[in-house]
């Protein structure tokens, strides 16, 4: 490939073989090391394709690829704009990753096990007092939550909260999109009821609080360990609901539970992050 420079930035002029591949290979190297940032307009079409020496035809095939991986988002009329953020990439490797494996629920849950006790134990460390008070406080409301949004809602602060003290960001993108997956788990095999998610949700007050009472003794092996014996307890809950043993009969291992609710939160994720985008967009509007 040849190197051609503009004022901005520069771009390699691309063989003819397979030039598709190679624009969409270039293009997402520069979204994914952030050169092109989340929220930047990508070039028009007609420039990429004069800097890699193509048609706009091939740099328009290379673009609506792009959008089809959730890397850019396509607005007819101004051009295409970069909408992904290293949380969502993250979840949909993860996701694409659990489900080619087919991987059951007790093996995605024993990873977010494995991941948020090491998390904890970075937290007793990390974490201010302040925020540690806060985490009691969202572990606090979840004693006897009043209705099912609400616990579900209460649910997933606690759990991201405690992903993100960590100061780890890959870690804890990868803590919340498996708690996420958890929480849908066990609302979906509530079957969607307050009552028995708030069973679940309850008998698991005392796990939490153990959690948050090792950190603020600031004891990472503790807090490893509080936090193991939470995950371990929450899984054997939802896993032993009727809900949950009426469908291990047709599908042993919630493979196919875990893939649906995966592609469920993914479309969420893509769907929250068009809106803030959208709304980004309309405020830079003068």
């Amino acid at each position: 490939m040849v190197e051609s420079t503009d004022d901005r930035q520069t771009y390699r002029t691309i063989d003819r073989v397979r030039a598709v591949d190679q624009i969409l290979a270039d293009l997402r190297e520069r979204i994914l090391r952030g050169e092109l940032a989340h929220g930047e307009r990508l070039p028009a079409e007609r420039d990429l394709a004069q800097r890699y020496g193509v048609s706009a035809a091939t740099v328009g095939e290379a673009v609506r690829t792009l959008a089809a991986m959730g890397l850019v988002r396509v607005r007819h009329g101004s051009g295409s704009v970069v909408s992904v953020r290293s949380e969502t990439l993250i979840a949909m490797s993860m996701a694409a990753a659990i489900q080619l494996e087919g991987s059951s629920a007790t093996d995605v849950m024993d990873i977010l096990g494995i991941l948020n006790s090491h998390s904890a134990g970075l937290v007793a460390h990390q974490a201010t007092d302040d925020e540690i008070a806060s985490l009691r406080d969202a572990a606090e409301r979840l004693a006897e939550p009043d209705d099912l949004d609400t616990a579900m809602r209460d649910l997933r602060h606690f759990l991201r909260q405690l992903a993100g003290l960590c100061r780890n960001p890959l870690l804890a993108a990868m803590c919340s999109f498996l708690g996420e997956i958890q929480v849908e788990l066990a609302t979906a095999l509530a079957e969607r009821r307050l009552l028995p998610l708030r069973k679940i949700v309850g008998a698991l007050y005392s796990d939490r609080i153990a959690v948050v009472a090792a950190l603020e003794a600031r004891d990472a092996k503790r807090a490893v360990r509080a936090t193991r014996a939470y995950h371990d307890h929450a899984l054997e809950l939802i896993m032993s609901s009727p809900a949950a043993r009426r469908t291990r009969a047709a599908d042993p291992s919630y493979a196919r539970l875990i893939s649906s609710l995966m592609s469920t939160k993914l479309a969420t994720l893509t769907h929250q992050q068009a809106e803030r985008r959208g709304t980004q967009l309309n405020e830079e509007t003068p």
